[in-house]
């Protein structure tokens, strides 16, 4: 499976001090977002499944606690897409699914949370994963779900982006380099300063591999 997105984060960086908890349901989904940015992006080494595990296992506790909300659901989804990319292999594909069946949950309760996060994350995987009898992958339900995830946040880096990923494996390069410019410009996000820089820096390597297809 190839190595998944997904773009969000966690509770006080996994290693270090340990930090004061903020209070309330949005301070924590906050913590854990920063959370996820320094270990997507900063983290090298074999330690860094384990911290996307702990990841999930603080928002599993906070879907829990707020059984009601989507949100933490919508972390846990990404927490365990991430850590299937950076696991790999077939032993990758559980981690998916279950990141899916989070994520259509999630849905179920609000499917407008965090910006339409749910719908990037979905039609991540199902471009991510191989499809039928391997996986659940589906190029049809991939694009349908990117799709909305641009009517919900239009101009958002993190749905302008895996649109263009997927549209680049689909050979669509001219409409990939549209997405991608809309990638860069994409406004600043206060306080995921490490996730804009990170997210920033994988739209202008695949731009130069859309340029590069071409010609």
């Amino acid at each position: 499976m190839r190595k998944t997105l997904i773009a969000f984060t966690a509770v006080a960086l996994l290693s270090g001090p340990a930090l004061a908890q903020p209070a309330g349901l949005d301070g924590r989904i906050d913590a854990l977002a920063r959370s996820w940015d320094h270990v997507n992006y900063e983290t090298k080494g074999p330690g860094k499944v384990d911290q996307l595990a702990a990841i999930a296992a603080q928002a599993d506790a906070l879907a829990k606690q707020y059984p009601g909300r989507a949100e933490p659901l919508i972390w846990k989804g990404i927490a365990l897409s991430t850590e299937a990319g950076a696991k790999g292999g077939m032993g990758a594909l559980g981690l998916a699914k279950e990141a899916k069946a989070n994520l259509e949950r999630a849905e179920k309760i609000d499917p407008n949370a965090l910006n339409g996060s749910i719908y990037t994350s979905l039609g991540s995987l199902y471009y991510q994963v191989p499809g039928f009898p391997i996986g659940f992958g589906d190029k049809d339900k991939a694009r349908a779900y990117l799709k909305k995830a641009l009517a919900a946040n239009p101009n958002g880096v993190d749905s302008n982006y895996f649109y263009a990923d997927f549209l680049f494996h689909e050979g669509q390069y001219a409409e990939a380099e549209r997405a991608l410019q809309k990638a860069l410009a994409a406004p600043a996000r206060p306080g995921r300063e490490v996730a804009d820089k990170g997210r920033h820096a994988e739209a202008a390597a695949l731009l130069a591999q859309v340029r590069a297809k071409r010609g």
